[in-house]
């Protein structure tokens, strides 16, 4: 701060507007969030029509049981094409992989222009999803599911984001930007309705009470 002061203190007032603009126009770009997050009213009515039951089948939960990051059109796998979708400035290779860019962990509200650090989780984990009725799917409807783009499903999240995320519930975890709490209960609604998964109870009156408090 003292330094900024002496600064100021030697140079013109049409310097110091130069170098506030170009300080704002360095600031990334609003984040974007996945496509598909409802309105209120719609995640209330498809919260209200999800069955409820205990989760079950978690012993035989195995992640290869969900074939991810499979392509998805122009070269590019479901995650790379998330982090091209919802990145800043992002430049790939002739792979699609992201070579360079700038993305937001809407978990955290944090920024991150290394490519390691950017993740895609979903939203609703496959462990999850797996003990809320995807243990009867197909391997072809596990593979849509943890590959999902329409949907509010994939998101970009730090390593430590997604590692404290894990594959909790919205009873267990909530993102630690509350900003992002509303859209994040609705998004994982929205999935489970989409996906005819079931919610246990737990799960359910948490997911009210976010409601209630951050919608």
């Amino acid at each position: 701060m003292q330094t900024l002061k002496r600064a100021a203190a030697v140079v013109s007032a049409a310097a110091l507007a130069v170098f506030t603009v170009l300080v704002l126009d360095a600031a990334p770009a609003q984040a974007v969030r996945p496509p598909g997050i409802p309105s209120l009213s719609t995640a209330q009515s498809e919260l209200n029509a999800l069955t409820v039951a205990s989760e079950s089948h978690g012993d035989s939960y195995d992640r290869d049981l969900f074939p991810h990051w499979s392509s998805v059109g122009d070269g590019c796998t479901a995650r790379q094409y998330v982090l091209k979708r919802d990145g800043t400035d992002v430049e790939t290779g002739s792979d699609c992989q992201p070579d360079s860019g700038s993305w937001q962990s809407d978990f955290d509200n944090q920024w991150t222009s290394t490519v390691s650090n950017a993740t895609v989780d979903h939203v609703v984990a496959l462990s999850e999803a797996w003990a809320s009725g995807a243990w009867a799917w197909s391997t072809a409807e596990r593979e849509d599911f943890a590959n999902d783009i329409s949907s509010p499903q994939l998101w970009i999240a730090t390593t430590s984001a997604n590692s404290s995320k894990s594959d909790y519930d919205p009873a267990e975890w909530m993102p630690t930007n509350t900003s992002v709490r509303c859209d994040y209960v609705k998004a994982w609604t929205h999935v489970k309705y989409l996906y005819d998964l079931t919610i246990d109870s737990a799960e359910k009156s948490a997911i009210q009470s976010h409601f209630d408090a951050y919608c």
